[in-house]
């Protein structure tokens, strides 16, 4: 990962939980995941989801283990057959204001606090957890072996891709459709090339550097 400004503090083993004592989160667990911690550009977005335990969906896995059809095709499913989902994000300003960890635990508070149907608790892939006012637990390789949350790994996966599609009609040149902000090869030569633009997170080593280098 790029350089970023904080640091990502390492949990207790009381916060990580094993996927065998998910029960004690009640019946209605809804599942966390994000998308875009890595990149240097773009929002770092987070999904919730709380799947119907009456209507199991085929296929679910880690998003990034996916090909971006069949991610599409299992975010509809799911938007359609979970009982809440929601999608919501940290910007990029709010990402070099707070730092990555910071935001991406405020994208995931959004995107619970936004579910229509209130969970009894909360799994979130990783090792660390936002604050909530429900029950939470960390699941490190949930998106592997939790369903909620590889469905939500899905939904941010996909909602961010077309973030970064639409940025890149906004602000041409840098790739964004291509790589979603990762730095790829490509991108650090267009940052080094046009400069950052107001997309891009100046917390983040590579894009302070390009930065610099233009005054």
């Amino acid at each position: 990962m790029p350089e970023v400004d904080g640091t990502d503090e390492v949990p207790g083993e009381d916060q990580v939980l094993d996927e065998s004592r998910a029960r004690s989160l009640g019946r209605q667990v809804a599942g966390v995941d994000e998308a875009g911690r890595g990149p240097l550009a773009g929002p770092v977005v987070a999904a919730a989801v709380l799947l119907d335990p009456g209507r199991e969906i085929d296929g679910l896995g880690d998003s990034k283990q996916l090909s971006p059809a069949r991610r599409e095709e299992l975010a509809a499913t799911v938007r359609e057959a979970a009982l809440a989902w929601s999608v919501a994000s940290a910007s990029a300003v709010e990402i070099d204001r707070l730092n990555i960890l910071q935001a991406t635990m405020l994208a995931m508070r959004r995107a619970v606090e936004a579910l229509s149907v209130l969970p009894t608790g909360v799994l979130v892939d990783g090792n660390r957890c936002p604050p909530l006012a429900f029950p939470v637990q960390a699941v490190i390789g949930g998106d592997r072996t939790v369903a909620a949350i590889s469905a939500a790994s899905i939904l941010a996966k996909v909602a961010r891709d077309a973030l970064m599609v639409e940025l890149d009609d906004q602000y041409p040149g840098y790739g964004f459709a291509a790589h979603k902000g990762y730095p790829t090869h490509a991108h650090r030569a267009a940052l080094a090339d046009l400069g950052p633009c107001p997309e891009h997170r100046r917390s983040y080593a590579p894009v302070r550097i390009a930065e610099a280098a233009r005054r």
